[in-house]
């Protein structure tokens, strides 16, 4: 269960940031996540409670908000909207497509006191 290891690695990017910033406690993690960044919410829900247990962000709320699957289209030189992996371009058909935005896994926003 790779969420496990998400988690962990949330954590690290938290107490880095503490550091950082000067902050003692997370109140809420506000969490951006790509439909194709293979991410269970359910596991990661559960991990992100397990890990953070007696750590600065003990009892934190995490709040997950879900981005749109993106890529731009070399033939017609649009933004589209896809649903997999390797789709065709919705508008003409062709599979010249670059990833913009889906698969990402990233914190958005802090709550912090």
């Amino acid at each position: 269960m790779h969420e496990m290891a998400l988690a962990e690695s949330i954590l690290t990017t938290l107490q880095e940031q503490a550091r950082q910033h000067d902050y003692t406690r997370v109140r809420t993690v506000w969490l951006e996540i790509g439909p194709l960044a293979s991410v269970e919410e359910q596991s990661l829900r559960f991990s992100f409670d397990v890990v953070v247990k007696g750590t600065l962000a003990d009892g934190a709320r995490l709040e997950i908000e879900t981005t749109p699957t993106q890529a731009w289209c070399l033939p017609c030189s649009r933004s589209v909207a896809i649903a997999r992996r390797f789709d065709s371009c919705p508008e003409c058909g062709g599979h010249q497509l670059q990833m913009t935005s889906g698969d990402e896994l990233r914190i958005k926003e802090l709550e912090v006191d």
